[in-house]
């Protein structure tokens, strides 16, 4: 089980292309080819849907060419589509026989014409294999084939998966060098049942502890570069814009809905010595909390009723084991962005998606009583993991009496764990969001969302959060 995937699967041949982030014009894609036989490579695509009733030009056009590929970048490169339509379905094409299905965002603020809402995925933390089957493939991935029999359901646009997408340490570490971790990517990208979540459904990447080392708060030190190469390599050259030019958090807008990702890993001081509650002490580091405090409090195009901050790691403190790797060992920082997600403007609400605990918890954090804050701005945290992985045998978690952080579901069981949001249309005053938990492939809870509607002058009613 430790050394078979490694020694005998270390994809060296993978021929593979995927879609990252698509926005309302563009789209970036990643295509590896490790066969000089194939080169030159062309790239070309196609409009096959159109939401409008006007005319479609189907026909297929070039988008470049790559000459030469090398082992310098594993024998990727990258492209990204540009003049595209909004809400619009493409199919793009690879001259090594690589093709897949994408459709673009609609424009900020709106949905897509022939839809009420825009949908997408959350989860993190996935092993090949795993739980260990001895008939299944060494590169198998249970919790892909729940994932793929929802995405034409729900009509998913995009998978943000938040960390862990490769176990560098687990059960063994085998290496620290910039192939090893290559391996685990292209292992991942080699498995049987990853076509059945990609040819249709772009994904979006952070980065979390064990892409890097476990518990990982070294900053860039070794093994960080190493880590790093792939991860940039593989995921963040087809991620969402980063703020800022070599930042590795990304923000964006797509619908009714901004988000920003956060580098829970890259800019953080040491868990230890210092407590929780030192001043000094930063999971993001000064730039990056500077940006993201910008995003909170920036005005959002109108229609745009949601904020979503992505963290590879649970907000809440309510996880009692492990909990120095946390937010809850960042507490100063973290009351910071509290307070500014309670001050977001009136009638846009604030949520936060993280993973790693291999649980699911849903969580509010209403302000404090009495606070010159409404209740209506209390920020939620839907956590969940793991998309195909072990789940703890004990509890973790536990909501305790004064901290002022709610618990609204605590699911733990599940090998397969992954969230679906959908983010209503409308361009009335109020935002309704839905959140959909499947546990091994079958929907177990459903929670609704609202904002308060745009009030001057006054408080807005109450968001839904019980």
């Amino acid at each position: 089980m430790v050394y078979r995937a490694p020694l005998m699967y270390p994809a060296h041949d993978l021929s593979f292309s995927r879609v990252g982030y698509v926005s309302d014009t563009t789209a970036s894609l990643i295509v590896r080819e490790p066969r000089s036989s194939q080169l030159p490579i062309f790239v070309s695509y196609r409009n096959v849907h159109h939401m409008s009733s006007r005319a479609v030009d189907e026909s297929w056009k070039a988008v470049g060419k790559t000459y030469w590929l090398s082992n310098e970048t594993d024998y990727t490169f990258t492209m990204v589509i540009k003049g595209l339509q909004p809400s619009s379905r493409y199919q793009y094409a690879v001259s090594n026989n690589q093709s897949g299905y994408f459709t673009t965002a609609p424009i900020a603020g709106h949905i897509a014409p022939d839809s009420d809402k825009l949908t997408f995925f959350t989860s993190s933390c996935i092993k090949p294999r795993f739980p260990y089957n001895p008939l299944s493939h060494p590169l198998s991935m249970p919790g892909f084939k729940h994932v793929a029999q929802w995405i034409p359901k729900v009509r998913a646009s995009f998978m943000l998966f938040l960390g862990d997408f490769i176990y560098i340490d687990v059960p063994r570490r085998l290496g620290s060098d910039p192939e090893t971790y290559r391996r685990e990517y292209r292992q991942v990208y080699s498995s049987p049942d990853w076509p059945s979540v990609s040819h249709d459904l772009p994904w979006i990447h952070v980065m979390d502890d064990h892409e890097i080392a476990n518990d990982w708060d070294g900053n860039t030190t070794a093994p960080y570069p190493a880590a790093a190469d792939p991860w940039h390599l593989y995921h963040t050259s087809v991620n969402p814009p980063p703020v800022s030019l070599g930042a590795s958090y990304f923000q964006f807008t797509q619908g009714p809905a901004s988000f920003f990702l956060m580098d829970t890993r890259r800019y953080r001081t040491p868990s230890q010595p210092l407590s929780a509650n030192a001043s000094e002490k930063s999971m993001l580091g000064s730039e990056q909390l500077s940006d993201l405090l910008k995003f909170l409090s920036r005005r959002e195009p109108e229609g745009v009723r949601w904020k979503y901050v992505i963290s590879s790691i649970p907000f809440t403190r309510n996880w009692r084991f492990g909990s120095t790797d946390t937010w809850a060992n960042y507490l100063h920082e973290r009351q910071t962005i509290l307070e500014a997600m309670w001050s977001v403007s009136p009638g846009i609400g604030v949520v936060v998606l993280s993973g790693d605990r291999h649980e699911f918890a849903a969580t509010a954090f209403p302000p404090p009583e009495g606070s010159r804050w409404p209740v209506s701005a209390t920020v939620h945290e839907f956590s969940t993991s793991p998309l195909s992985m072990f789940y703890l045998p004990f509890r973790t978690y536990e909501e305790r009496d004064g901290e002022g952080e709610v618990c609204v579901k605590y699911v733990p069981d599940g090998n397969s764990k992954f969230g679906a949001i959908e983010v209503m249309g409308g361009r009335g005053d109020q935002g309704v969001m839905r959140f959909r938990l499947f546990v091994d492939g079958e929907e177990v809870w459903t929670h609704v969302l609202t904002t308060g509607p745009t009030v001057i002058g006054g408080k807005g009613s109450d968001a839904v959060w019980g």
